[in-house]
Order: C-alpha cells, then sequence, then structure tokens
C-alpha cells in the first residue's frame, strides 16, 4: 500500500498493511478469540440483543432494576476492572450479561475464556489423562486467563476437591487483581466460606442482583399469579380496613389493632426486613399482609401472597410427570421474590417435609435479608418449627405485632341480613 506522505514524516518509505488487509487479519484474530474463548455458541449474547427492559408485561420496578443491570454490566465490559458479581433467579438474564460482557472483550482484543463451573471442573478432570495437555496446564490457564467469566456458580458437584480447585482459582485472581465475572443463583450465605469472604471485597467486587422473572417461560407471569393469592384478596386494603370502633371494644385493643395497622402501611410503602402479625383466627391478620401486597402491587411491584398449606401443595405437585414447571424452578421462584408473604404459618401438615422446606424456604430469605410477611394464629405457634421460631425472634430484622383483641363477631351485611329474612319468612 502506498501513501502520499512528506519527506520529513517519521512513516515516509515504510510499509503499511492496507485497511482491507488490516480488517481481514483482525477478523482472523476475533474469530480465533472466539474459538478459544468457548464464546462460538453464545456469540449472539451481546449487549445489542439483550432488552435492556426487559418484555412486555413485566413491573416498572422490574424494568428499571433491569435496566439498571444492563448499564454497570455494558460499564464493566469496557473497563474490566475488578470483578463483577451478578446474582439472580433462573433465565432472568444473568448467562446472558456475563457472555454480552465477554464477547465485547473479545471484540476488543482481550484473550478471554468463558466457562460454566461444571464444565471447568470436568476439563480439570479430563486433563489428567490428556494426551493433548497436563492439568498444570490447563489449571495455569484457566488462572491467568486475562478476562475470566464463570457462569452458574453453585450448580458444580460440591466434592471437597471442587471446593479446593475453585478457591485456588478465584483466589489467585483475587491476589492478582484479575478481572472476573460470576454469575450464580445462589445468596452469599450459601456459597463455600472462603469464596464468600472475597466476594464479599466491596474495594474489588461489584455485586448485582437481577429483580427479574424468568424470560426463557413466556407463561411465567401468568404462572406467578397462579401461585399467588392476592388476586383474590384484591379488595382488603388499608382503605376498608375495619377498626371495630362501633364494638365496644376496650381502649388497649383498639390501640394494639391502630399499631399493628400502621406499622403494616410504614413497612408496605417501603419493605425492609420482616413483620410478623400473630393473632386469634379471624382478627384481620390476612387482611394486613393482603393489604401490604396490594399496595406493592398498585406500585408496580407484585409480591407473592400465598397460605402455607397452598405453598407446600404448588412444590408437590412439581413433581407430578404432568407438571409444566420444575421443583427447583419454582422453589427459586418463590425463595428470591422481591416481596413474600405468607399466610397462616404452622397450619400445615406437620410432616418431616413439609418443616424441612419451609425451614430452608424462610433460612434462605433470612440469610438474604429478603422482605417477608408472616401471619401466625396463637393456636398454631407451638407447630411452627424452632429453626424457624429462633429466625422470627431476631429483632435485628424482624418486627412482631401481637394482636389479642378477641376474634371478631363479624358484622352482618345487608345482603346477609335480607337472607336471613327470606329464611324466616
Amino acid at each position: 500500500m502506498r501513501t502520499d506522505l512528506s519527506i520529513n514524516d517519521p512513516n515516509f518509505g515504510k510499509v503499511e498493511i492496507c485497511v482491507c488487509r488490516r480488517r481481514a487479519v483482525a477478523n482472523q484474530i476475533r474469530d480465533k478469540l472466539h474459538s478459544l474463548s468457548n464464546l462460538d455458541e453464545l456469540q449472539n449474547l451481546t449487549f445489542e440483543t439483550f432488552k435492556p427492559r426487559g418484555h412486555i408485561g413485566i413491573s416498572e420496578t422490574q424494568a428499571e432494576s433491569l435496566e439498571q443491570v444492563y448499564n454497570q454490566a455494558a460499564h464493566f465490559a469496557k473497563s474490566l476492572n475488578g470483578w463483577l458479581l451478578l446474582q439472580g433467579s433462573y433465565g432472568c438474564g444473568k448467562t446472558h450479561l456475563a457472555a454480552a460482557i465477554a464477547n465485547y472483550a473479545v471484540s476488543m482484543g482481550v484473550p478471554t475464556l468463558f466457562l460454566t463451573v461444571p464444565d471447568l471442573l470436568d476439563m480439570l478432570r479430563f486433563s489428567y489423562d490428556s494426551e493433548d495437555t497436563t492439568f498444570e496446564e490447563r489449571f495455569g490457564e484457566i488462572r491467568n486467563a486475562n478476562l475470566l467469566v464463570l457462569d452458574d456458580l453453585g450448580t458444580q458437584n460440591a466434592t471437597a476437591w471442587a471446593q479446593e480447585k475453585l478457591f485456588q482459582i478465584l483466589n489467585y485472581r483475587y491476589i492478582n487483581h484479575l478481572p472476573l465475572v460470576i454469575t450464580t443463583n445462589l445468596a452469599l450465605s450459601e456459597i463455600e466460606e472462603r469464596i464468600r469472604s472475597r466476594l464479599q471485597d466491596p474495594q474489588l467486587v461489584t455485586s448485582i442482583r437481577i429483580q427479574a422473572p424468568d424470560f426463557r417461560r413466556p407463561s411465567d407471569d401468568i404462572g406467578q399469579r397462579e401461585l399467588s393469592s392476592l388476586g383474590y384478596l384484591n379488595k382488603r386494603t388499608f382503605y376498608n380496613f375495619d377498626f371495630r370502633e362501633k364494638e365496644g371494644l376496650p381502649k388497649e385493643f383498639l390501640q394494639e389493632l391502630r399499631d399493628a395497622y400502621e406499622a403494616a402501611y410504614e413497612y408496605a410503602e417501603n419493605p425492609e426486613g420482616w413483620i410478623v402479625f400473630v393473632g386469634p383466627s379471624g382478627i384481620g391478620k390476612t387482611h394486613l399482609a393482603a393489604a401490604i401486597g396490594n399496595l406493592r402491587a398498585s406500585a408496580g411491584s407484585p409480591p407473592i401472597f400465598i397460605v402455607v398449606p397452598d405453598l407446600l401443595d404448588y412444590l408437590r405437585a412439581t413433581f407430578s410427570p404432568d407438571s409444566r414447571t420444575r421443583y427447583d424452578q419454582r422453589f427459586e421462584e418463590i425463595k428470591t421474590t422481591q416481596l413474600l408473604i405468607l399466610d397462616d404459618l404452622g397450619s400445615h401438615a406437620q410432616t418431616p417435609w413439609a418443616r424441612e422446606k419451609l425451614f430452608q424456604l424462610i433460612n434462605f430469605r433470612y440469610n438474604a435479608e429478603l422482605p417477608t410477611v408472616i401471619t401466625i394464629s396463637v393456636d398454631n405457634i407451638k407447630e411452627v418449627d424452632p429453626r424457624i421460631q429462633s429466625r422470627l425472634a431476631d429483632g435485628q430484622i424482624c418486627d412482631h405485632y401481637t394482636i389479642t383483641i378477641p376474634t371478631y363477631k363479624g358484622t352482618t351485611t345487608k345482603k346477609s341480613q335480607r337472607t336471613v329474612a327470606r329464611k324466616r319468612k
């Protein structure tokens, strides 16, 4: 290629590669990097193909959260500074964003390695018997990759060997401040302690939780509506809550009810921590819990509201051969929902399986400090698993409101009065 240059130009007389040739070489390098990065089948997962605000039908809160995550991931891809931890449930877009970061890095000429954690461990195991490479070479390749993306941390077989290899890789990159992207559907409390301590370093790690439904299942919004009972309780609001002043209750009883009402309303405006309502049946616990849920739904963040026995039935139903939802997907959806309202805790069948599932659910939300509302009848308190009671007793996360007023006598409506009158005639 010839270029007209001044005789005084430092590039005068030098051979230059033409633009077309440079473009061809760049494409060859990029294709080779894609192949080495394990991104051949993920080349379509880019920032351009990701929907920053999700699909039609998700709430405004979820859309804004997803857009914020998208912007943070795009910023990380340009800087490759530190670590990025993407947390969220199945199908919320974690892998797409992780692959988008990797594809962008490769397009910029950065050697990248994209691996699901189970595949990473399989690569290391197979290298013991490989004639092409040694374990040390493969291990060094992974540890020293310019950019390493580990997808689905927590889905691996958690043997002692696997945990040790993972820790060695992450610890090496931690010490040397090498860029790393991790996706997981686990809470930090569920991750192996040594790895968790690295992931909790705010100086190095940017941690993001994606609050979005499973985009791979178009019926997910329908499934959530079926799972939640809130639609049947949409008339139970703070506006129509009955304080029963006309029933002649003592002032101290009315004050208990007012305190619970005000706490519920304040919680509904900004759900943080847990709130628990305890009292006899028929005094308004479910109404207050539903009012919280309905206020959140009107703000664009519908929670899951579910009676505990129904919750366990939904989980059991996933084991049926006819179920379109896997157990792990359903359980994950409930565990990680933005706000969970559990009505009538303790009223479920006390089988070992039921007790264990409830404890796993409540313990997850306790460790992750996810907003949770619980109602308990005084008749069922003794039926609540002691392990769950210990979580509910933690005043750092949980506020209790015990309502001791007598059960509602019930106010007959005009319709019911007409019905009774007709029967008497």
